[in-house]
Parts: C-alpha cells; sequence; structure tokens
C-alpha cells in the first residue's frame, strides 16, 4: 500500500510551475484537495473540504500545505475526525502579519496546539507572509521539526526551486519516520 499525498495549495491555488504542481504530476499517489474558491479563502469551509479529503481516504495520508493551507492544516487538526500520517508544512503565513491578504476569513488567532501527527514546518528568511521567527514559533507550538531554506521568498514558484528534491526529501523522511512506527 502506497500512501496517499494529500497537496494543500494556499490562497489563489499552486500555479503549474510551483513544486506543488510538479510533485502532483509525479503520480497518483499525489491528489490535489480542491477548495470551491481560491481567492476569497474562508478557513471554516477550508477546513471541511480538507477534513473531506481525507475522509474518502482508505488509508491515513500525509499533508503537503503551502501557505494559507498550512493554517488550515493546524484548525483542522484541532478536532480531527480521522488519522493522517503526517504533514509537510511549508511558508506558514502570520494571519497578523502586513501582507496577509485582507479577502482570507477567519484565519486569525490560529491554534497553538501540539499536534498529535509527525510534522515539518520549512520557512524561507525572506518570507514576505511570515518571518522567519513567527514560523520557528509555530514549529515549536505545533511541535514540529524546523527547517529554515535560507533566502527563498514564499518558497513557491516564484522561488525557482523547480521540483524542490529538498522538500521531496522532507516528506519522505514523515513517511519513513511513519512506516517505521506501523507494523
Amino acid at each position: 500500500m502506497e500512501t496517499k499525498i494529500l497537496i494543500l495549495p494556499g490562497f489563489g491555488n499552486s500555479g503549474a510551475k510551483h513544486w506543488q504542481s510538479q510533485w502532483e504530476r509525479t503520480g497518483p499517489n499525489f491528489i490535489r484537495v480542491q477548495q470551491r474558491d481560491w481567492n476569497k479563502p474562508d478557513c471554516a469551509e477550508w477546513v471541511r473540504t480538507l477534513d473531506r479529503a481525507i475522509g474518502e481516504l482508505a488509508n491515513p495520508p500525509v499533508l503537503v500545505a503551502h501557505s494559507l493551507a498550512c493554517l488550515v492544516v493546524v484548525r483542522w487538526a484541532v478536532h480531527p475526525t480521522k488519522r493522517i500520517k503526517g504533514a509537510l508544512l511549508v511558508a506558514p503565513p502570520d494571519p497578523e502579519g502586513p501582507n496577509f491578504p485582507p479577502m482570507a476569513i477567519g484565519f486569525a488567532s490560529i491554534p497553538q496546539v501540539r499536534l498529535d501527527f509527525p510534522s515539518i514546518v520549512i520557512a524561507s528568511s525572506n518570507d514576505p507572509y511570515g518571518s522567519l521567527e513567527y514560523a520557528r514559533r509555530c514549529a515549536v507550538s505545533w511541535g514540529s521539526r524546523f527547517i529554515n531554506i535560507g533566502d527563498c521568498g514564499h518558497i513557491n514558484d516564484d522561488s525557482g526551486l523547480g521540483n524542490w528534491p529538498e522538500g521531496m526529501a522532507q516528506l519522505e523522511s514523515i513517511i519513513k519516520q511513519n512506516q517505521s512506527v506501523c507494523v
């Protein structure tokens, strides 16, 4: 049984050159969770959509969240209805930051809870949507491993990462970590 990977884009969805889209094209185990409205995100609606997507799978998936979707994963994790194997949380934005999209509803006051699944927070030192210190505080609060990948902006298609093999290696580490504890 191969692990299903749910791709969770952030605000505006991930374009064709985004590493999430490139990963999705690598095979059927990568499944993009489609939100109703990518440009007017409603946190509660996005959490319900994530919950439905997880519920449709026979086995626990790994979540790969970018930006706003990181906050959705954490909000979902407060009251999960099913188990997941882990989460890769890339470039979490600061809802109190000056560049947070004003049309995003319900994302303020992100839960500061320890996640009950393996997780990695990956951040950039020059992300315009969330400082490195903010991402580090999130990782500590969520019980996640923290990785600073240097000056890579918002870790999106503008960052020039291509299919981002270093990120894929971190995803594989979550999958392997989970396989080592499952019988």
